[in-house]
Parts: C-alpha cells; sequence; structure tokens
C-alpha cells in the first residue's frame, strides 16, 4: 500500500519508486517461469505470438527481447496483476474502479540489450483521461551499465512530446528533449516504479554481463476509454479485463484533444518501431 507521502510524489514527480516490493522468494520463481517460457526458442525457430527476439544474434542465438502479455498468459504472472497488494496500491493512483491494460517483460540480456529510447506510453494508445499508470518492476538489480529506466521528473502535466515525424508516429519523441534533469532509477530486484502514463521515460543499451529483466504492468481507471487508432487499438484492447470495482458506463474526458498515432505500417512493438524510425534518420 502507498503512503500518502508516496501518493504525493506521484502526482508531483511523475513517478514513484517502491523498494522490495517484491520479495526475493517471489523474485526467483519468475525467473524459474521467465526460463521455462523461454526454452528452446531461437532466432530462427520462435514463437512471435508469444515473444520478440534480439535480432542482433546467430539464427540459434536463444537471447529474447521481450516476452508478450505475461499477464495474460501465464498463470503466475496473471496472479500478480490480480494481487491484492498491487490493486491496493493502483487504486490509490486511479481510482476503485481498475482496468488491467496490458502486459509485456522486457529482457535486456547482457552485452545486447536494446535501448528504449524517450517516449510517453500514452503517445501509443490515447485515452480519454491521463489515469494510467504503469508499473514497471525489477526482476534484476538494475544500474546505470545494465540499463537502468530514465526518468524526466514533472513532465506529465504538460502537453504530450511529438512523436511523429511526416505525419507518422514514431514510437519515440521527435524533437528536441531537454535531458539534463534525467533522473537514473538504479535498484535491487524487486524494486517497483509506478509511472505517469505521461511521464518521458527512456533506457540505454545494456553494456555489462548482466540481465536486466523488468516486468511492466498498465492499468488505467475504468472510465478512461481508448481513442480508436484502428488495428493498433484493437491488438491492444483484446488483453483488458477488468481486475477490481465496476466498468464505467461513461467516458470521463479531461482533455481538450490529444495526438492520435498514424502507424506507418503495422508493427510488433515498441523496438520495431523506434528501429525503423532510426533507419529512417540515417537514410535521409
Amino acid at each position: 500500500m502507498l503512503t500518502p507521502e508516496q501518493i504525493a510524489q506521484y502526482h508531483r514527480e511523475g513517478f514513484v519508486i517502491i523498494p522490495n516490493f517484491m520479495t526475493a522468494q517471489e523474485v526467483a520463481a519468475y525467473h524459474a517461469e521467465m526460463d521455462r517460457i523461454a526454452q528452446g526458442n531461437t532466432l530462427a525457430s520462435h514463437d512471435k505470438t508469444r515473444m520478440e527476439m534480439e535480432p542482433d544474434q546467430p539464427a540459434e542465438g536463444m537471447l529474447i527481447r521481450r516476452i508478450y502479455e505475461p499477464c495474460t498468459h501465464y498463470d503466475s504472472f496473471r496472479a500478480l496483476s490480480e494481487s491484492p497488494k498491487l490493486l491496493d496500491s493502483v487504486e490509490k493512483l486511479v481510482g476503485p474502479d481498475i482496468l488491467f491494460h496490458y502486459s509485456k517483460i522486457n529482457m535486456k540480456p547482457p552485452r545486447i540489450g536494446s535501448v528504449v529510447e524517450w517516449h510517453q506510453d500514452l503517445s501509443y494508445y490515447p485515452l480519454t483521461n491521463r489515469d494510467s499508470v504503469t508499473v514497471l518492476f525489477y526482476l534484476d538489480d538494475a544500474s546505470v551499465t545494465n540499463g537502468c529506466l530514465q526518468i524526466l521528473p514533472r513532465r506529465h502535466h504538460l502537453p504530450l512530446l511529438t512523436h511523429s515525424t511526416d505525419g507518422f508516429f514514431r514510437g519515440k519523441v521527435t524533437e528536441s528533449v531537454d535531458a539534463s534533469d534525467a533522473i537514473l532509477i538504479e535498484g535491487a530486484a524487486g524494486t517497483v516504479i509506478f509511472i505517469s502514463c505521461m511521464t518521458p521515460h527512456a533506457s540505454v543499451v545494456n553494456t555489462s554481463n548482466q540481465s536486466r529483466r523488468t516486468l511492466i504492468l498498465s492499468y488505467r481507471a475504468t472510465d478512461a476509454f481508448p481513442i480508436h487508432c484502428h488495428i493498433m487499438t484493437d491488438l491492444v484492447e483484446k488483453h483488458v479485463r477488468l481486475v477490481r470495482g465496476q466498468r464505467s458506463p461513461v467516458a470521463r474526458f479531461t482533455m481538450t484533444e490529444f495526438p492520435i498515432p498514424v502507424y506507418e505500417n503495422q508493427i510488433a512493438s515498441l523496438y520495431e518501431l523506434q528501429e525503423r524510425s532510426r533507419k529512417k534518420e540515417q537514410a535521409a
């Protein structure tokens, strides 16, 4: 359960960090489950509906970049997403009526774990209001060298930064970013970070010999309805489920306008979208 001081920090800074939210035993159990999920998958042969592989490895390489929707497909992760301890904290941030939105595990394997450029989560899935929170669990000790989370504080009340060029959504901030006040969030395995859907965040390549696995879940208030963005909205919304309270019969609007992402092509993940954008910039 979040304290009043932690709730105030979330609303003031756009994030709050809670060490030791998971026990060492819980972290070890999730490690074992991830090992089971990963077993037998290679770059050349893997279930593309359940995971994404790191591209810069041999065909027989087994380094996974992302596991899709663990809280939908795997019982232990689903149980966490519906646990009273976690939902009690989420309720303090978005209210008593809560939808589970989506989940993913970013693997950040040693020496190769991919970069994630500055972005704001709400840019991907416009909603009628901003009562949406991203919950990020460190499943390994996170440091600067293995690509810990970076956050730009106190930006979540401002308008959305530009994430598009040439009329198409690029999945990253495309305007100049002043990162002079960026906070690098190092933390031990079991740490959780609650992040506003409007808080800019990023992470760099893992240059260490240690993994930096993170479990990421998103929740929103039931009166935060999706603004439909064609097939990409449909892909995300199929995993949405009520986890606490009641569904709202009305949408609550708190913004007079919000940019709608226009996708140039269908993409599998943030990684792929940002990579395509970088290639376009290099070719220009």
